[in-house]
C-alpha cells in the first residue's frame, strides 16, 4: 500500500467497506443509531456504515450520529458523506425519547483520560449511562464497544487473554467499563436485549495510536520505556468493520469478542524499526516486565478474517505519517500504563 498523503486519503481508506460487510448488511434492514459518533473512531465508523448500506442496496435505511459534536468540522464531514447527525449530549439529557428508532446500535460511548482523578465521572459515563441507553434500545440489538483493559495481564507466551479469560480489570477505568459490559449483559438477560461486546486493544488510524506513540518518540529522540514490552494493535478500518459485523452475531447470551491484530508486537522492535526508518538513534529504558494488556483474537479472526493491512504495513505507513508532517491528533493512548491509573 502507498502512504497516504492526506487527512482525506486516510479516511477515504478507512471508510472503505469490504466485500464481507456488504454481504452482512445485504441480510439485514432497518436504521443505524451510533451512540458517541463524534469520538476518535466514531466518524470513519458512521462513513463507513453509510457506504455500506448504499453498497448493499439499502439507500433508504438511515445511519444516525449521535454525538454533542463540539468540532463542527465532523459534524460537517459527516453529513456531506449523506449521515444523519444528531447533535445530543448523552449525560445531560435524561429524556432519549428523542433519539430515532433503529433496530441496530452502536454504543461507543466512553471515559477514559482523567478517570485516576475524577473516578465518579468515569463511572457515569461507562457504567451508568449504559443503563438508560439499554432500557431506551431494549429492541434493537446493540454493539457495545469495550477495551482488553477488563483482562488481567497475560504473558506473551499466553498467545493473550481470550474471551474465556475471566476479567480482572485494574483501576476504576478498566472497572468501569467491566461495568458498562455488566449492565448490558444485564438488559440481554432481563428483557431479551441482543448484544455483542467487542473488546478492543489498540486501534491504528495513522494520527493517534500505539504506533503514532512510539514513532513519535522516536522521531523526536525521546526515549521509548519497555516496560511493557509487549502490545497488540489494528488497522481502524478492520476495527470499524468489525464492530459493524459483531450486530449480526448480537443475542441475549451476550456475544463477546476480542478485536485486534493476529500479532503480537515488541516494543523494542517497533522502536528499533521506527529508529531504521527516521534514520535515528533509539535510548530504550527501564526493565521489561514479564506481563502485559494482550488479547487472543482468534474468535474474530475465525468470523471477520484478517485484517487486509499488515502490522509491517502499518509501521511503514507510520513512518512515512509522521515524516511527511502531516496531522497528529496529540492524543496519547497510555498503552503503556500498569498501574490502572489514566
Amino acid at each position: 500500500m502507498n502512504p497516504f498523503t492526506s487527512e482525506a486519503e486516510l479516511e477515504e481508506a478507512l471508510a472503505t467497506p469490504s466485500a464481507g460487510l456488504i454481504e452482512d448488511f445485504e441480510k439485514g434492514a432497518g436504521d443505524l443509531v451510533i451512540l458517541g459518533a463524534g469520538g476518535k473512531m466514531g466518524p470513519t465508523l458512521a462513513m463507513l456504515a453509510r457506504r455500506a448500506l448504499d453498497a448493499a442496496g439499502r439507500r433508504q435505511d438511515a445511519v444516525h450520529a449521535v454525538s454533542r459534536f463540539g468540532d463542527a468540522e465532523v459534524r460537517t464531514r459527516l453529513e456531506s458523506a449523506g449521515v444523519n447527525v444528531i447533535p445530543f449530549d448523552l449525560i445531560e439529557n435524561d429524556d432519549f425519547s428523542e433519539l430515532p428508532d433503529a433496530p441496530n446500535v452502536v454504543f461507543m460511548v466512553g471515559a477514559k483520560f482523567g478517570a485516576a482523578t475524577a473516578p465518579s465521572w468515569a463511572w457515569e459515563v461507562n457504567a451508568a449511562l449504559p443503563d438508560r441507553v439499554a432500557r431506551r434500545y431494549r429492541d434493537s440489538a446493540i454493539a457495545v464497544m469495550s477495551t482488553g483493559n477488563v483482562y488481567p495481564f497475560v504473558s506473551p507466551a499466553s498467545g493473550g487473554a481470550s474471551e474465556d479469560v475471566a476479567p480482572s480489570p485494574i483501576g476504576e477505568y478498566a472497572q468501569s467499563c467491566l461495568g458498562r459490559e455488566r449492565v448490558f449483559e444485564f438488559g440481554a438477560q432481563q428483557r431479551g436485549t441482543r448484544v455483542s461486546i467487542v473488546r478492543l486493544n489498540y486501534a491504528i488510524d495513522l494520527r493517534y495510536g500505539v504506533l503514532a506513540d512510539i514513532a513519535s518518540a522516536v522521531h523526536a529522540g525521546h526515549p521509548v520505556s519497555v516496560a511493557t514490552a509487549n502490545v497488540n494493535v489494528v488497522w481502524q478500518g478492520y476495527a470499524n468493520e468489525v464492530v459493524l459485523r459483531s450486530l449480526s452475531h448480537a443475542s441475549a447470551d451476550v456475544f463477546t469478542v476480542n478485536l485486534t491484530g493476529p500479532e503480537t508486537l515488541s516494543v523494542a522492535s517497533l522502536a528499533q524499526r521506527f529508529g531504521e526508518l527516521f534514520d535515528r538513534d533509539v535510548e530504550l529504558i527501564d526493565d521489561p516486565q514479564p506481563t502485559a494488556l494482550l488479547n487472543d483474537s482468534r474468535r474474530c479472526m475465525a468470523l471477520f478474517g484478517y485484517p487486509a493491512i499488515s502490522a509491517e504495513t502499518l509501521i511503514n505507513l507510520q513512518a512515512a505519517w509522521l515524516a511527511a508532517g502531516l496531522p497528529m491528533s496529540a492524543k496519547p493512548t497510555k498503552w503503556a500504563v500498569r498501574d490502572g491509573k489514566f
